[in-house]
């Protein structure tokens, strides 16, 4: 946290110790998704990450609003009134969204599971979606308030790209909301975040340049500053002879046409590349074209950040190519003389799942995007520009921009020295939206943050205490369940169990008296202005004492349970019930656990983090029941043949691809490679193409974390020696043209990378 501004280390603050939902903003090149990776590395919290769009949610390792929240494509009247309008607007409302949009059971143990949600680029996020999303949420968590409990935090810049609404929804629409923005939103309106603003910026260092950009971003821009910017107007600047320039404009078909003819005007080959996709990757959310058509000489620019410890590029880090063949692509950067190989990114669609065993959310690879991560740069539209840095652009101002537009084209660039105006700048057209401004007045002081973090930080507390020994709804769902053994539709095999339910639901009864009595201390504890953590923390020790053992044993009944029932035939619904049952009694057993951590680390005086609310305890709790559970049912059922089919019944076979967030891609192919797996089986494991491992195999060999040999056999090695002996062309491909088919590309690259 050192090298944070105060506001990112207030928010991180805010997101360990509070419960307290967050607006995020800052003005561009103020590392808000710096922030948010730290934000996903660092909190305690089960997280998701979601976005308006594919391409959003793909850039912020997420998914979408839509795919989350079981959500439809069109507008939501905050009504349980059903609505329909005409066949050319589809409005959904409460009774609707219930009646017909069925949420998965993975969907709902992940929201069931969730503590925090990220909202990322939420200036296109509708108040229509909002308050949709609002509804799912308390509707599968059964908590009537605020996004079910669970904390949000919004990140964007309100000022960049707005939402859309077409004007025959807002004709409808208008009448339930006073504006477009997520802000507008009725959940927002009546339980308004804390807005924090980072202010430091890092992308430019130029006082003049960062005053105009401020002025510009507040509708405070004056005629000394639009003179001062209309120094750099050249209207007829030759683009061609000037290298290194990007034309920045307002439509994809002017920018698209542009780069086509550029790429046309140069002579020489055009070489086209496709992407490695496995598994489930939609062509709507492809980050990059899915054809990428180069010359030698085409001016390009980097999509992504570098990952490795070189940084060899940055996202909007502008080169020429040099050398293409059909494995390789050599880009030359003219301002350093310095020219590096392009190597492929890989993109991951991810879904989440409540990990069965711990109730951590975690992420599924579904499917993967291999590609080069560079795009023809003569031109690109503002949109796109977004999150982007340029050494060098040429505005082309002739049309009118719209809100925001004019900031976020001039905010890509480090400096002025890099600015050219293909035409002056007017005031006509650049002013900002003035519902955004009213609302950047919420921006919260530095004083303010100090009291709410405070005061934030004890209601968290109290409150993570409470909901741990609050089991009303935990007692709820057992009553539910064994009233369900009455009705008729249930099956004969079903009613066998009825004993056992009553049993267990009178056992929970029982503990809800204790428990709320607890509660009721708990509120008297936590009444005085400064609580007294040490007698806090004693009192936490003898509750879970008293009610780990019966909660322990619920935990026992059910997982036994599931063993008797998972082998008897046609009673998969009986299956899911109990399946439901044990996470809403696993998850309180759980939280119970981390209850415990949580007081010690307070009252010990550290930062609560995720590090200090696990332990090996919480981590093997069910795996190691569920080894025990099953060895026991074994030894009594001694007769018992084990059929695989019978084990996986009503239970997905499918092995699931969890990514490791804090790995890289390379580290996760050598922690495979040591267990001995071929480049076939990881590839397998990791939803991606034996050409990607093979290159991370090569890059392992180039850091010498492993040798040659260990890939290649030695008779191949010689070769490879005898082939490269004197040779020294930085591009493989006249090697390859020389001996063709005796080596493979993969096999010369791996071969290259021991040399270094």
């Amino acid at each position: 946290m050192e090298n944070l501004s105060e506001e990112a280390k207030y928010t991180l603050q805010f997101i360990n110790q509070t419960q307290r939902s967050i607006f995020l903003t800052g003005k561009a090149g103020t590392g808000k998704t710096t922030l948010l990776k730290e934000i996903i590395a660092s909190t305690h919290k089960n997280v998701v990450v979601v976005a308006p769009t594919g391409i959003a949610a793909l850039n912020a390792s997420g998914v979408t609003i839509h795919s989350m929240f079981q959500l439809p494509f069109g507008g939501f009247i905050p009504d349980t009134t059903a609505f329909h309008f005409s066949d050319a607007v589809k409005f959904e409302s409460k009774s609707t969204l219930v009646r017909h949009f069925k949420m998965s059971s993975l969907k709902k143990s992940v929201i069931r599971n969730m503590e925090l949600l990220i909202i990322d680029e939420v200036s296109m996020l509708r108040a229509d979606l909002l308050d949709a999303m609002d509804f799912m949420m308390q509707s599968v968590r059964k908590k009537k308030i605020p996004f079910g409990g669970v904390q949000v935090l919004f990140i964007g810049d309100l000022l960049q790209l707005p939402p859309v609404i077409r004007d025959e929804e807002w004709k409808i629409l208008r009448m339930y909301y006073k504006g477009k923005f997520f802000f507008h939103s009725h959940v927002i309106q009546q339980n308004p975040p804390l807005y924090i603003e980072l202010s430091k910026i890092f992308r430019q260092t130029d006082d003049v340049f960062i005053s105009i950009l401020n002025n510009l971003r507040n509708n405070t821009i004056s005629q000394a500053d639009i003179q001062n910017l209309n120094q750099y107007v050249q209207p007829n600047f030759d683009l061609k002879a000037n290298k290194g320039y990007i034309t920045l404009t307002t439509h994809n078909a002017k920018a698209d046409a542009m780069n086509a003819q550029a790429l046309q005007d140069l002579q020489g080959k055009l070489v086209k590349y496709k992407p490695e996709i496995v598994g489930e990757f939609p062509d709507k959310i492809f980050p990059v074209d899915e054809t990428l058509e180069l010359k030698i000489g085409a001016q390009i620019m980097f999509v992504k950040n570098d990952l490795s410890f070189d940084k060899k590029y940055f996202n909007g880090k502008m080169g020429i190519i040099k050398s293409l063949s059909a494995e390789e692509i050599l880009v030359h950067f003219p301002e350093e003389n310095k020219t590096i190989e392009v190597e492929k990114y890989e993109w991951q669609n991810i879904r989440y799942k409540a990990n069965e065993m711990t109730k951590e959310i975690q992420e599924e690879t579904l499917g993967t995007f291999v590609h080069y991560p560079i795009k023809l740069a003569w031109a690109i539209t503002v949109h796109k520009s977004q999150g982007l840095t340029f050494d060098k652009a040429a505005l082309d101002v002739s049309q009118v921009f719209l809100p925001g537009q004019a900031y976020v084209a001039l905010s890509r660039l480090r400096s002025l020295n890099g600015l050219i105006l293909l035409s002056p700048l007017r005031m006509n057209g650049i002013s900002n939206d003035q519902d955004v401004m009213d609302y950047a007045l919420n921006k919260a002081s530095e004083k303010i943050l100090e009291h709410a973090l405070q005061e934030e930080t004890k209601n968290f507390i109290l409150s993570y205490l409470k909901s741990t020994f609050d089991w009303s709804e935990l007692a709820q769902e057992w009553r539910n369940h064994q009233f369900s053994y009455g009705e008729k539709s249930e099956s004969s095999e079903k009613s066998k169990h009825a004993i056992w339910a009553k049993k267990n639901a009178e056992t929970v009864g029982e503990l809800v008296g204790p428990a709320r009595k607890f509660l009721s201390q708990l509120d008297k504890l936590f009444a005085e202005e400064t609580f007294d953590v040490v007698y806090v923390s004693e009192r936490i020790q003898a509750a879970h004492d008293y009610f780990f053992v019966p909660m322990d044993n619920l935990v026992n009944e059910i997982l036994w349970k599931l063993e008797e029932i998972i082998r008897i035939k046609k009673v998969k619904g009986f299956y899911e019930e109990i399946i439901a049952l044990e996470e809403i009694q696993t998850r309180a057993v759980l939280r119970l656990m981390k209850a415990k951590l949580l007081i010690k680390t307070i009252a010990s005086n550290e930062t609560i983090s995720k590090e200090k609310l696990v332990s090996e305890e919480i981590k093997y709790y069910k795996i190691n029941k569920l080894e025990r559970i099953r060895e026991e049912f074994k030894s009594i059922n001694v007769t018992l043949i084990e059929d695989e089919y019978d084990l996986e019944r009503y239970t997905s076979s499918k092995k699931s691809k969890e990514k490791t967030p804090k790995k890289s891609t390379v580290q996760e192919t050598y922690e495979l490679w040591q267990q001995k797996l071929s480049i076939k089986e990881i590839a397998e494991r990791r939803v991606l193409t034996m050409q990607t491992i093979s290159g991370h195999l090569a890059k392992l060999i180039e850091a010498k974390t492993i040798s040659l040999s260990e890939v290649l056999p030695n008779d191949k090695i010689q070769a490879l020696a005898k082939a490269f002996d004197g040779y020294n062309e930085a591009s493989l491909n006249p090697l390859k043209e020389k001996h063709g088919d005796t080596f493979t590309w993969d096999e010369l690259k791996l071969f290259k990378a021991s040399l270094n």
